[in-house]
C-alpha cells in the first residue's frame, strides 16, 4: 500500500474539491429517552462528546456504540435509528454536508470507509470540536464552520479509509473518469521524484489523448506540466531546509543548475537561489 493509499487526501488538488455544509451544524444533546429515525439527502458526520449513543443503519443486523471520542458517517439517503445507549445525556456534533470532486462527483462515495473510528489526537481534536459545536450560529453556516469542519473531516477520513471504489465504478461515467483524474494528480503530487507523467497514467483505462484533455479541463494544465510544478514546490520545500541550488537541482535530477533555474523561476515566479535566501542569485547555491 503506498503513500497515497494511507493519506486518501493529502496530495489532492486543493481546488479539486468543494465542500458544502448542508445546514449548521447540529449541537446535540439528548436525554436518556432520546431516540431519532431518520433518511438525510446528505453526508451526516456524527462525533460523541460524552453518553453512549446507539446507531443502527441501513440493513445493519447489529447497532453500533459511539462513545466519547468516536466518529461515525451516515451516508447519504441511508435510513438510520439512534438511541440514547446509556444512563446519561449525550452531547456531541451532527454535521451533514456534502463534498464533490470537480464540482461533478460525490468523493465520500468513491471511498470504502470503517463505519465507526476512534478520532484521531483527541486530546487535541476534543476542545476544537467543543469550540466549533459552541461557536456555531442556529441559522447559517459560516466560513469558519467550513475550515473548521474541514479539519474534522480531514481527520475522520484519515482513520476510516480503506480503499478507492473507483475500480468497481463504471468506466464510462463522468465520475470514474474524473477520479482517474484525481488519482494521477495524486501519484504525481506524492512521489516527485519518482513516477514520471508515463508511468502514471500506465493503468489509466483511456485513451491517452483523451485522458490528457480532461486532465487539463479539470485541473488547469496538462499532467506533464503539473508534474513540473509539483517537482519545483519539493525543490522549495528543500531549499527552505537549507539545501544548496546545485544540491537540490542535482536531488531532482537536473545536470545543469542554471537550467533547474529557469524552470524553478517559470512555476514559482522567483528564483531559486532569491527563494533560498540569498542576496546574489547563484545557480550553482
Amino acid at each position: 500500500m503506498d503513500k497515497t493509499e494511507h493519506s486518501p487526501l493529502s496530495h489532492i488538488p486543493v481546488g479539486s474539491l468543494s465542500l458544502r455544509l448542508a445546514r449548521s451544524t447540529i449541537k446535540m444533546q439528548h436525554d436518556v429517552g432520546w431516540r431519532i429515525d431518520k433518511l438525510n439527502p446528505v453526508h451526516d458526520l456524527i462525533i460523541c462528546l460524552s453518553g453512549q449513543i446507539s446507531y443502527q443503519v441501513g440493513h445493519a443486523p447489529e447497532p453500533v456504540i459511539l462513545t466519547p471520542g468516536d466518529g461515525m458517517l451516515i451516508p447519504a439517503h441511508t435510513r438510520f435509528r439512534g438511541s440514547n445507549a446509556g444512563d446519561t445525556p449525550i452531547v456531541g456534533i451532527a454535521q451533514h454536508f456534502s463534498l464533490e470532486f470537480f464540482r461533478r462527483g460525490d468523493l465520500i462515495r468513491q471511498m470504502a470507509l470503517k463505519q465507526v473510528v476512534r478520532m484521531p489526537n483527541w486530546e487535541v481534536l476534543e476542545p476544537m470540536i467543543r469550540y466549533f459545536r459552541e461557536s456555531a450560529p442556529t441559522d447559517r453556516t459560516t466560513l469558519a464552520q467550513h475550515h473548521q469542519f474541514m479539519v474534522l473531516l480531514l481527520a475522520y477520513l484519515e482513520e476510516a479509509f480503506q480503499e478507492w471504489l473507483v475500480e468497481r465504478s463504471v468506466p464510462e461515467s463522468a465520475d470514474h473518469l474524473s477520479m482517474q483524474i484525481m488519482l494521477v494528480a495524486s501519484r504525481l503530487s506524492a512521489d516527485p521524484l519518482g513516477a514520471g507523467v508515463e508511468e502514471a497514467l500506465r493503468t489509466v483505462p483511456y485513451n491517452p489523448d483523451y485522458f490528457r484533455r480532461a486532465f487539463r479541463e479539470r485541473i488547469g494544465q496538462t499532467p506533464q506540466k503539473f508534474r513540473e510544478l509539483k517537482r519545483m514546490e519539493f525543490a522549495a520545500n528543500r531549499l527552505g531546509m537549507g539545501l544548496t541550488v546545485k544540491a537540490v537541482a542535482a536531488e531532482l535530477g537536473y545536470t545543469d543548475p542554471y537550467f533547474f533555474s529557469r524552470m524553478f523561476k517559470r512555476h514559482l515566479g522567483v528564483s531559486p537561489s532569491t527563494y533560498r535566501g540569498q542576496p546574489t542569485p547563484e545557480a550553482g547555491g
